[in-house]
């Protein structure tokens, strides 16, 4: 497995790239919204999974 690493920083306006060293968002709090949106929908999973149980088990003991 090959790793290849871009290290090329132009600090010349004339290559047409601009870079931003300096992201506008905190790192960190970035990776809080991530996990919280993660568990956000793991939530919601186990409460369909539960609803969806539910049905099966009302289904089977109506039989």
């Amino acid at each position: 497995m090959n790793i290849i690493a871009n290290t090329f920083h132009a600090n010349d306006s004339a290559t047409g790239f601009i870079y931003n060293n300096h992201p506008t968002f905190h790192p960190i709090d970035k990776l809080v919204q991530l996990h919280e949106e993660k568990m956000a929908l793991y939530e919601r999973m186990l409460k369909e999974k539960d609803e969806m149980v539910a049905r099966l088990e009302r289904l089977i003991s109506g039989k």
